[in-house]
């Protein structure tokens, strides 16, 4: 038997580990090593995603109003280069949420003006 030192310390580490590995499937919640790999994998993957959550909705969001400039035909790269020249300072995800309410009186006005510029 190899001899135990530190056993409160040791098992709130853990009981840690396996708490945060509950809802893993088999031994990944069971087993502290391998629980320990995965939640090791599991936080990196949320770290780095929660930079890709960023790159992704602005994505979301251009697609969004590409589909409502090209209703009212206009491209997105245009659009965007027009409100630029007119110096209107909405950032994407306002006029994502602009188009994806179907507010066509503010997404014209908006249009309007970019063509202008």
């Amino acid at each position: 038997m190899p001899r135990v030192k530190h056993v409160p310390a040791g098992r709130r580490r853990r009981k840690k580990i396996l708490k945060r590995a509950k809802g893993f499937f088999g031994g990944r919640h069971r087993l502290h090593r391998t629980a320990r790999e995965t939640v090791h994998r599991a936080m990196a993957y949320s770290f780095r995603d929660r930079r890709v959550k960023k790159r992704t909705f602005r994505s979301l969001w251009i697609i969004r109003i590409n589909a409502a400039c090209r209703a009212h035909g206009l491209t997105y790269s245009k659009f965007i280069a027009g409100l630029k020249k007119a110096k209107v300072e909405l950032d994407r995800k306002a006029l994502a949420d602009i188009a994806f309410r179907k507010d066509d009186a503010a997404l014209k006005k908006l249009i309007e003006v970019a063509k202008g510029a």
